[in-house]
């Protein structure tokens, strides 16, 4: 099966290791990829895991209704494997019964004791 992270690779040899605490992902874009496919496969553990502690929420509920299709990075700002920290805005697809919509968000990612982190999210332009 194909990752949902649109990356083009398998599932198993993507986002899986990532999810199930086999690994930490190595850029800001590998985690921004690992928490979309938390998101498609309604893994909130994961998404609180990964969401740094300084804005992570107490707990997190996820819309059984709602469901992510596709990712598309747009842009990428540092956040490679040496990086502190790290800015990556992408284009979300998802569906919500018939509807058929997307959402843009600039994220910022941080980079602590080699393990990246999900800061915040600045909401872009609808396309």
């Amino acid at each position: 099966m194909r990752c949902p992270c649109n990356s083009g690779d398998v599932y198993d040899a993507c986002c899986h290791p990532l999810l199930m605490g086999e690994g930490v992902a190595p850029t800001a874009v590998r985690l921004m990829r690992s928490r979309f496919t938390a998101f498609a496969t309604g893994d909130a553990a994961y998404l609180l895991r990964s969401w740094h502690p300084s804005t992570r929420p107490d707990e997190l509920t996820l819309d059984p209704e709602t469901r992510w299709t596709r990712l598309d990075i747009l842009d990428t700002v540092a956040g490679g494997p040496f990086d502190g920290t790290g800015i990556v805005e992408f284009e979300a697809f998802y569906r919500e019964g018939t509807l058929r919509t997307s959402m843009r968000e600039r994220s910022s990612f941080i980079r602590e004791d080699r393990i990246w982190s999900y800061v915040d999210g600045t909401p872009g332009q609808p396309i």
